[in-house]
């Protein structure tokens, strides 16, 4: 894959988006980000931006013309469900209009997001997917299928990520920045396996260049209880890390109260039933396999602490 080529990304104006076209660019390639609504992302970054929706395949196809590599990244991510079903047509659907469009265009190689917990589903199947790694479980499949059918791609599989260029914020970056502002009473047991977004970025970037064709990659770094992650937060950001560490058990019964005064104030709530279950089933992940073909090697997660809190006071105060 060469350096310069013109490179398509979708979910662009997300997290990992941000951090990824950044990467790209870096590298010299020429991207286009195949946008919706929310931008700021892309602010100030030399990408083209074409209006499109993964759920308009036709959008896709006028998009990907002349790609040599696709990476897809859209995708509706949720810890409550899929009440309305969106969850399941942008993440499964969207994933078969990608695939069809990569065929149409004849495009080189295609870089899948997956999901760890979707790439385990032996692991966590016995009890039970939530809506959303069920739904990038069920568009892996698609994507082997269209493998088996002559389709050159790659699958990577990043666990929870930190790092900057977090706009929206999502759920992880919004816990950092509360930890590190003294917003947060109490933590929860459990934890998480915690991966820098721009070390997902390198390692997708990475798999682009030199993964095998059918090849699934784990890109994470390292595990860490909520307790750990706060001591971090608390040394980097000078603040005392919060004392109470409720245990789960404990959470379990109140999360239908927290989930129905988030519905009535129509605010985020700070955990609900789906986000338990994925702490009290939070383990590291090995990404030896990353390692060994792709010279996959995250940062300390001390390191992305620190940038991620720097990130956010930069916005606060900008």
């Amino acid at each position: 894959m060469g350096s310069n080529g013109l490179v398509v990304v979708t979910g662009a104006s997300g997290h990992l988006g941000a951090s990824l076209v950044r990467g790209l660019v870096a590298a010299g390639h020429t991207v286009r980000c195949v946008v919706r609504r929310d931008v700021r992302a892309l602010d100030g970054v030399p990408v083209q931006q074409v209006p499109g929706d993964v759920l308009d395949a036709d959008s896709l196809c006028v998009a990907f013309r002349g790609a040599d590599i696709v990476y897809h990244l859209a995708a509706v991510i949720s810890l409550s469900g899929d009440r309305d079903g969106r969850v399941a047509r942008v993440n499964v659907e969207g994933t078969r209009n990608v695939l069809e469009a990569c065929r149409v265009a004849r495009v080189g190689r295609l870089v899948q997001f997956g999901s760890v917990h979707a790439a385990w589903t032996g692991d966590v199947g016995a009890r039970g997917l939530t809506a959303y790694d069920r739904s990038k479980a069920a568009s892996l499949d698609l994507v082997a299928a269209a493998v088996a059918g002559g389709l050159d791609a790659v699958v990577v599989h990043p666990s929870s990520v930190l790092g900057p260029h977090d706009f929206k914020p999502s759920r992880q970056g919004d816990l950092v920045w509360r930890l590190a502002n003294g917003r947060l009473p109490a933590l929860l047991q459990g934890g998480f396996d915690w991966v820098d977004s721009r070390d997902v970025a390198a390692g997708a970037i990475a798999a682009a260049e030199r993964g095998r064709p059918g090849a699934t990659y784990v890109l994470s770094g390292r595990y860490a209880t909520l307790r750990e992650l706060a001591d971090i937060v608390a040394t980097v950001a000078g603040v005392p890390a919060p004392r109470l560490a409720a245990p789960l058990a404990l959470a379990a019964i109140g999360a239908p109260f927290v989930e129905a005064w988030g519905r009535i104030t129509g605010t985020e709530p700070l955990y609900n039933r789906e986000s338990l279950s994925a702490l009290r089933h939070g383990r590291a992940f090995p990404h030896d396999e990353a390692a060994a073909d792709l010279g996959y090697a995250p940062r300390p997660l001390e390191a992305t602490v620190a940038d991620t809190i720097a990130w956010f006071r930069s916005r606060a105060a900008g």
